[in-house]
């Protein structure tokens, strides 16, 4: 099982707001597969998975204010 969390998208970004699952329960993700859109203070990113399987849960609802380091989805590695 691999958790995914928000990353740290720039030297002073410390919190993010998730505007919109790219995926959902159910889909199969590769690393790299874009997950979620969050949007900083200055710029709108997508945060990436880093496992290869299959989303089973996803952690976060659009327009919740996300800290660096908090879990996004979790992955179910292999499937």
């Amino acid at each position: 099982m691999s958790i995914v969390t928000v990353p740290r998208l720039g030297e002073m970004t410390e919190e993010v707001v998730l505007i919109e699952w790219l995926v959902a329960v159910g889909d199969r993700v590769a690393v790299g597969t874009p997950l979620v859109l969050v949007e900083t203070d200055k710029v709108e990113s997508e945060i990436p998975s880093t496992a290869n399987g299959l989303v089973v849960e996803l952690m976060a609802e659009e327009d919740d204010e996300l800290a660096v380091g908090d879990p996004v989805c979790r992955i179910e590695e292999g499937n």
